[in-house]
């Protein structure tokens, strides 16, 4: 049975499409979600795509968290459900306290656009298993609010826990703290990270690499598995 990865749709989101080609060029099916059902469809795990969802008003991420999908989502993620959240998406875990901490306008306040390198920190969840612990990839990044942020008590917790899922190397694009670019929660089936995978899984696009597929294929198998 092709497992059913669910790509949620808010207004504003930018990316739902190409994550929905990425979950495609996987092996999987993806399954369109709209923002106002609370029926996930019956779908294994969801994707929550970057954009600027409902504008970004009040606070990135802020509003789409009390869509009526969230409910269902937030619900299901705590039972198990893998959940991975993109540049807005991320917004929308830490928003939903699915994730830790919050992110801020970049310290330099501009958008920010380019190929960025990172460090996988943490390749056991359920999003990062065909990584390797310390593999350096390259994926485009894009965003305006980017800089993770949150408590020295969350940030050493964090740290001691090893759910840092990535790093940001060599540049630092918008003032995370400890250069962190995603994280995991504790049972390693969410993980937000703000640059965008599905932006590198062809060599035609994006960076020119596929070294964002793995995100993709890491889940297909863990599904299958489990």
């Amino acid at each position: 049975m092709t497992a059913r990865i669910g790509v949620v749709t808010f207004p504003g989101s930018l990316d739902d499409r190409d994550t929905q080609r990425a979950i495609r060029l996987a092996g999987a099916e993806p399954v369109a979600l709209w923002h106002k059902d609370k029926d996930l469809k019956q779908v294994d795990a969801v994707v929550l795509p970057g954009g600027f969802s409902y504008g970004d008003y009040l606070r990135a991420g802020a509003i789409s968290r009390f869509s009526p999908v969230m409910e269902t989502v937030i619900e299901q993620a705590k039972a198990g459900l893998p959940v991975l959240g993109i540049c807005n998406g991320f917004q929308i875990l830490t928003e939903a306290h699915l994730l830790p901490g919050g992110m801020l306008g970049n310290n330099h306040l501009h958008f920010i656009c380019r190929d960025q390198k990172l460090r996988v920190e943490n390749a056991g969840t359920t999003w990062t298993g065909d990584y390797t612990p310390g593999q350096e990839i390259h994926i485009p990044l894009k965003n305006m609010d980017g800089r993770y942020v949150a408590d020295e008590y969350t940030l050493d917790k964090l740290e001691a826990e090893g759910r840092v899922a990535f790093r940001y190397v060599d540049f630092n694009p918008n003032g995370s703290l400890r250069d962190i670019a995603g994280i995991t929660n504790e049972a390693g089936n969410v993980v937000g990270l703000m640059p965008h995978p599905e932006h590198a899984v062809e060599p035609l696009i994006g960076t020119g690499r596929s070294d964002g597929l793995p995100f993709f294929t890491s889940i297909l198998k863990k599904l299958v598995t489990t």
